[in-house]
């Protein structure tokens, strides 16, 4: 007889993502219970039980026990395997950068690199966006000395909500372990690159947008590039709309990213009259507010904006056992329920210094020094 499995329990069904990367990685079983028995609707997403299904796909021996509800939750982690060729599709609840970040942190370190095609949503306003992903996340990554041979976010064709249609091509190298890093110079703002995009409407769209975020920029330096990516046919997808992402890299060579994407929202498209249809925000709109929201991010400080701060917390957290020390603008709640989860599962805590001269954060950790088992299987 096998002993029985002792599982860490949970309440809630806040930070699910983190968690069940850090069960994965920390090879912690986990109960949680208590997901949205209060709802009209109790349980768990379809969004939560796509990335189950995908941890499942990229994991050998991984145990996944959902109760009759759905409000209960048994995760028993397995060896993270990797592979090439793998497919999932995302559903369209949520958008596909919904499920990178947990996918990425998981992939670093299988026991095989992984390539992975994943379909739904590209772009939408809730989460980053795969433009984002591309041009922000992964050079955060090879900071932390994942090589960037083998690390691409190759989009096919673009999604937008309700219907998505999109798809990506997602490759992770395998890393043994993460360096630590000492990351303080926020660096000044040098360019500002971005993306703009659109999916079954005209492309005067993105001119318009395009057109009004370089208003606002050129005032204030020169070297603006915003490139359209106009989608047609197969390759837009299923629903019409259009967004941007934008991205200003400073001296010190940090990223800081911001994007929006406007289309219907579930339900709206299929109304019978036409002029029911709620008007969409204006491109010219789109396009001053997200610059204003850049201009917003780069004057909070530190060397990532507040959505990867997360991510870079968790990257610190994992590194080699030495001491890492970031400068992040004002904590995020996502930054802070962040550092709760790395203490419950790592037990790594970190030292939080305010620095009332640039309004800024300094966090220092020791790393927990995880190192790569998995490709030491046969």
């Amino acid at each position: 007889m096998g002993k029985k499995t002792s599982y860490k329990r949970l309440k809630g069904s806040q930070s699910l993502r983190q968690r069940l990367v850090l069960s994965t990685l920390a090879s912690t079983p986990v109960l949680i219970d208590d997901i949205r028995s209060d709802d009209t609707m109790p349980g768990l997403r379809p969004h939560e039980i796509s990335l189950l299904r995908l941890l499942e796909r990229i994991c050998d021996d991984c145990v996944v026990e959902i109760n009759e509800t759905g409000t209960e939750l048994e995760y028993k982690p397995g060896i993270v395997m990797g592979g090439r060729n793998l497919v999932h599709d995302c559903g369209v609840s949520r958008s596909i950068g919904y499920f990178l970040e947990p996918l990425i942190l998981v992939a670093l370190f299988a026991k095989k690199p992984i390539s992975i095609r994943l379909r739904g949503i590209t772009n939408d306003p809730k989460d980053p966006s795969v433009d984002t992903f591309r041009s922000t996340t992964l050079p955060l990554l090879k900071r932390f000395g994942v090589p960037s041979e083998g690390l691409e976010l190759k989009i096919e064709s673009r999604g937008s909500p309700p219907d998505g249609g999109g798809e990506v091509i997602l490759t992770i190298p395998i890393v043994d372990r993460l360096m630590a890093v000492r990351w303080l110079d926020e660096g000044m703002v040098k360019r500002i690159r971005g993306v703009s995009f659109s999916t079954r409407v005209s492309s005067q769209f993105e001119n318009s947008m395009i057109h009004a975020a370089r208003g606002i920029f050129n005032r204030l330096l020169p070297d603006v590039h915003i490139f359209t990516d106009h989608r047609a046919g197969p390759q837009a997808g299923k629903s019409p709309g259009y967004g941007i992402s934008l991205v200003a890299e400073t001296t010190s060579g940090c990223f800081i990213s911001v994007d929006t994407a406007v289309s219907y929202a579930r339900g709206e498209v299929d109304e019978i009259e036409y002029d029911e249809k709620r008007e969409l925000m204006p491109p010219d709109n789109v396009g001053e507010q997200i610059a204003s929201r850049l201009l917003e991010e780069i004057a909070k400080g530190g060397v990532v904006d507040s959505t990867h701060q997360g991510l870079l917390f968790l990257l610190c957290a994992l590194s080699e056992p030495d001491v890492s020390k970031v400068r992040v603008g004002k904590l995020s709640p996502y930054g802070i329920e962040t550092l709760r989860n790395i203490f419950d599962f790592l037990d790594i805590r970190f030292d939080i210094m305010p620095d009332p001269s640039t309004g800024t954060v300094i966090l220092r950790c020791v790393g927990c020094g995880y190192k790569n088992l998995s490709r030491k299987l046969s």
